[in-house]
Parts: C-alpha cells; sequence; structure tokens
C-alpha cells in the first residue's frame, strides 16, 4: 500500500505566544516546516525546540508566502497551518485515514474560532471551512496580499473533524490586525459601499446569522466587522 506522507506547513512572523501549541499539533506528520519572516522574538528557536524545521525568508505578502513555503516540504501532500491554529486529535486520525486512499487532491477543513476567549459557532463564524490539506503538486495559494485561497482544478473533498484558532484574545487585538489587513485589502475606495455595506454586515452577522446567540460576545463581533467593512471601502 502506498503511504503518502504528510508535511504541517506553518508560515510565522513574531508569533511567540503560540507557535508551540501549532507545531505540537502537527507532531503526527512525517515533517513540520516552518517559513519565518525575520522574527524579532523567540519564534524561531521555540519552533525548533519542538521539532519544527525552520527556513527564513523576507514577507511577501500571504499568498506568496505560503506558497514558498509548501515548495520546502518533501511531500506532496501539505497541512498549511496558521500560527494561531492547532489541529485537534480527531482532525489529526480523520487526516490520517483519509491519506491512506485519498478520494480527492485537496480537503476542506472546518475551523472553530475563539474571539475574547469564547468559541463562536454564531455570526458565519463556523464551520468557516477553507482548503488545508491538499497535494502540492495539483494545487497552490492564490498570489495576493491578504485573504489567500487554495486554487485547484478539481473539486475539493470535505473533512468532518474541524481545527481551532484563537482567534483574537482581545478587542485592541482585533482592531490592530484587522486595521492592517484592510490596508491590504485590494478593492478600490468606494464611497457609497464604505457607508452602506456596515450596516449590512452588522445585520447579517448578528441577526440573520444568529450572533446575537452569543450575546456580548456576538454583538461585539457584528460591530467589529462592520467597523472593517467600513475601513476595507474608504481606504
Amino acid at each position: 500500500m502506498t503511504i503518502n506522507r504528510l508535511s504541517v506547513v506553518i508560515i510565522t512572523k513574531d508569533n511567540e505566544g503560540s507557535i508551540a501549541n501549532a507545531v505540537q499539533s502537527g507532531a503526527f506528520a512525517d515533517e513540520i516546516i516552518v517559513l519565518d519572516s525575520d522574527s524579532t522574538d523567540n519564534t524561531v528557536q521555540i519552533a525548533i525546540d519542538h521539532g519544527a524545521k525552520v527556513h527564513n525568508q523576507e514577507w511577501l505578502g500571504f499568498g506568496k508566502q505560503k506558497n514558498s513555503a509548501i515548495k520546502l516540504a518533501k511531500n506532496n501532500w501539505v497541512f498549511v497551518l496558521d500560527s494561531d491554529e492547532t489541529i485537534t486529535q480527531h482532525l489529526a486520525n480523520e487526516i490520517e485515514s483519509t491519506l491512506k486512499h485519498p478520494k480527492h487532491m485537496g480537503y476542506f477543513i472546518a475551523r472553530l474560532n475563539t474571539f475574547f476567549g469564547k468559541q463562536i459557532k454564531t455570526c458565519g463564524l463556523y464551520p468557516d471551512y477553507s482548503v488545508r490539506l491538499f497535494d502540492k503538486s495539483k494545487a497552490q495559494f492564490s498570489n495576493v496580499s491578504v485573504h489567500e485561497s487554495v486554487q485547484m482544478d478539481s473539486p475539493a473533498g470535505y473533512l468532518k473533524a474541524h481545527m481551532t484558532h484563537n482567534a483574537y484574545e482581545t478587542i485592541d487585538e482585533f482592531i490592530t490586525k484587522q486595521n492592517r489587513y484592510s490596508s491590504l485589502h485590494s478593492s478600490k475606495r468606494n464611497l457609497l459601499k464604505a457607508i452602506t455595506n456596515p450596516y449590512w454586515t452588522f445585520i447579517k452577522m448578528y441577526f440573520l446569522q444568529r450572533g446575537f446567540l452569543d450575546g456580548w460576545h456576538g454583538y461585539v463581533i457584528s460591530k467589529l466587522y462592520a467597523q472593517y467593512t467600513f475601513w476595507k471601502y474608504i481606504k
């Protein structure tokens, strides 16, 4: 039987607070590749101490950086993990089982996000599917600065188990990161959308996607994403 070995791939930049959990969660894989971008904290040493193979490259933008990272993997099958994410044991087991007889060249993985200390399944934030497990000879990331996605010619399958994502610990962290993302966004400035779309974002997330069921967390998350929508179209 052919064994499809797996490489877990992570890109980093000053992630010393989360990289240990990310690397440890990928310990079931054949190798763990970390592509760092000139971290000034202890990210690199922590990753090495937990068994990762660490490389360095100046920042190219999310899409190009991840494509560079997967090229470093010795195996065709890769799982691309962010530094603030972890692969659960249920997901690790499902990945190992799937790779024995893969029916697709890539797989969508659900993600359970934690905002301000609470796991959120409303606001349209779960299952939050994206292709993370794939054969790199058949797929690659779009070469964009932010909101990159895996591009492949054939349909991807879906795994049942989810990974976890410690999205934001504080409101200040959310504002800082989303302000940066909105500056990287490729949309042209649109004053009409800057006025109208934030209202729709809040209504969709808080009411239609049942953010109100998560109380204060759902309200704050909906308001913050509405603010991000404003920044995205006003810059």
